[in-house]
């Protein structure tokens, strides 16, 4: 076993190596420049060097195909036609279906997360690489897959160790995880990532549309912006860690932007070579506490070692190897897997986290701090938290997403992103929890506070007065702000009230009118604007006269008192007349 182990690592650094020489070679045959975007040519668009992948990645790093674009132009000629398992222009044929999905998962991601700046092509990219575009469009006309496309189980041999976390549901796998579905996201991602690109209600993972949707919002968060090359390169890296995936990305990203086409469902090209040197149509092998779903399609897995056979004697056929018998009073040692750091976690602790307080609107000053530990107390580093924002609220971290997974640091403790506060008030509750380990989720609770001001001024200084029965010349107009800053969207009250110490509703004087125009003196669900500002409705007066007070208050306190002066007009007395003559 062990010699055959050293084979399959042997094999994959082989073909990374002869992946690599291809893409150089590649690089070289096509003549630097600017494409028909103004961007540049994938040869051109090296990779920055702080680009590293994030907490975790969207596949578990799972195997994938690294078959490289064609240098044939893409544009197909007409005499040109989609071929199963063809080259050259056929290659950037992408089945209707899958191509439709991509492009209506870049739609949804201009409305909902403009500043990404996500392109179809990239998801076309991703989607080739990782599983031929669903094995060449073999979906149904709701866009699920045929067969569930499964790639390997990630049991640390010669993959990542990813232990079941979704009991076998997506990838019928209950001891280990498998990438599942067209876009290969793993049941511990797709847990928080998973989105419904079709609306009919569910987030299944082997559906294009689902799983497209669900792989731009992945590539989009943290607020990158993917036409900036070096976020593209952060986005496509947390996909799937490997600098040789990320170049060849490139590659078939490049590709579709000089051209592509869509052809029939099921026509199109299939992959051939894999990152870990197995055959694209080769099945996945069947590993001791596996099991694959009936009607499933391997994805990118390892080739199975063919057993030795060894000759009868006389030279006549083969015979069957007997397995190794344990010699007599030896100790049956199964084979044991060493723990992972995720394995050791016995417990959640809070890290420091500060009181969380936010008015509606507005970001959350302080951040959730979470610190794995053993049963001991020490820290774990290397363990992924996941931060899920659980209840019914508009609450989201930054960059609009409700679920965040970060791994912990040296200490041990993993800081979620900054939450951003809905217009929602109450209470919010973020739970956190360890990806693939069953310990007990730590809740914090945050608490959005409506809208405040805490001063209010007067915009203008003109008099208000009216005669009786007359309307006010000028309109009250007042500006809120809260510790200096513009207080937009803060509930208001304006209210004509008795005495400066008397706060309840005169009955006489001035007045406003409600949609019946009849006289009211207190208007409620007053709102400020962007710019903070509150301009009141018209006033009028009724025939009393003298001095008034309008009050208005905010939300937070805030109160500013105006005087309003309603008085008859002055007439100009009669002049003395003439004393009579004597």
């Amino acid at each position: 076993m062990a010699a055959q182990f050293g084979r399959r690592l042997r094999k994959g650094a082989a073909t990374t190596a002869v992946a690599a020489v291809a893409v150089a070679a590649l690089s070289a045959s096509q003549a630097p420049g600017v494409n028909d975007h103004g961007r540049q040519p994938a040869a051109d668009a090296t990779p920055s060097p702080e680009a590293s992948a994030s907490d975790g990645s969207a596949t578990g790093n799972s195997p994938y195909y690294t078959d490289l674009p064609p240098l044939k132009s893409p544009n197909p000629s007409p005499s040109t036609g989609p071929a199963p398992g063809g080259t050259g222009t056929t290659e950037s044929g992408i089945p209707a279906t899958v191509l439709d999905a991509y492009k209506k998962a870049e739609t949804t991601l201009r409305e909902a997360k403009p500043g990404c700046n996500l392109p179809w092509q990239l998801l076309a990219a991703i989607g080739r690489v990782e599983s031929g575009q669903a094995r060449g469009g073999r979906v149904d006309a709701d866009g699920t897959t045929i067969k569930k496309i499964l790639g390997p189980q990630l049991d640390g041999n010669g993959f990542a160790l990813i232990k079941d976390t979704d009991d076998g549901a997506y990838d019928g796998n209950s001891s280990y995880d498998q990438a599942v579905g067209p876009m290969q996201f793993i049941p511990s991602t797709w847990a928080w990532a998973g989105r419904d690109g079709n609306g009919d209600g569910k987030k299944d993972p082997n559906n294009i549309y689902d799983a497209a949707l669900a792989a731009g919002h992945y590539l989009c968060r943290n607020n990158w912006d993917l036409s900036q090359q070096s976020e593209l390169d952060r986005a496509i890296l947390s996909y799937n860690n490997s600098r040789d995936y990320l170049n060849l990305v490139m590659r078939w990203l490049e590709y579709y932007r000089k051209g592509a086409h869509e052809v029939p469902d099921g026509t199109g090209t299939l992959p051939g070579d894999r990152s870990d040197d197995g055959a694209g149509a080769s099945p996945t092998p069947t590993v001791p506490g596996a099991t694959t779903p009936a009607g499933s399609t391997p994805g990118p897995g390892p080739k199975p070692e063919k057993p030795d056979t060894p000759q009868k004697p006389g030279g006549g056929g083969t015979t069957t190897p007997k397995p190794p018998t344990t010699p007599p009073g030896s100790p049956s040692t199964p084979p044991t897997t060493p723990p992972t750091p995720t394995d050791t976690v016995a417990h959640l602790e809070d890290a420091g986290t500060a009181k969380l307080t936010a008015m509606a609107g507005d970001a959350f000053g302080r951040r959730i701090s979470t610190r794995a530990e053993t049963e001991a107390g020490k820290a774990v580093a290397k363990v992924r938290v996941r931060f899920t924002i659980v209840g019914d609220t508009d609450t989201t971290f930054t960059g609009g997403e409700d679920v965040a997974t970060v791994a912990t640091n040296s200490s041990g403790v993993a800081v979620a992103p900054a939450l951003q506060a809905g217009e929602k008030t109450g209470t919010v509750t973020v739970r956190a929890t360890v990806v693939g380990r069953a310990v007990p989720g730590l809740d914090y609770k945050a608490t959005v506070t409506e809208r405040a001001a805490d001063a209010l001024a007067r915009t203008g200084d003109a008099e208000l007065t009216c005669a009786p029965g007359g309307t006010f010349a000028n309109r009250v107009e007042v500006k809120a702000t809260y510790k200096g800053a513009v207080a937009d969207g803060v509930a208001a009250t304006a209210t004509l009230i008795k005495s400066a110490d008397d706060p309840t509703a005169t009955d006489k004087g001035p007045y406003f009118k409600d949609a019946d125009d009849k006289p009211v003196r207190t208007l409620t669900g007053l709102t400020t604007d962007a710019k903070g500002l509150l301009k009141l409705p018209e006033l009028y007066a009724d025939d009393t006269t003298g001095t008034f007070l309008l009050r208005v208050t905010t939300a937070g306190g805030a109160t500013l008192t105006v005087e309003l002066t309603v008085a008859a007009a002055e007439t100009s007395s009669p002049s003395p007349s003439a004393s009579p003559s004597a």
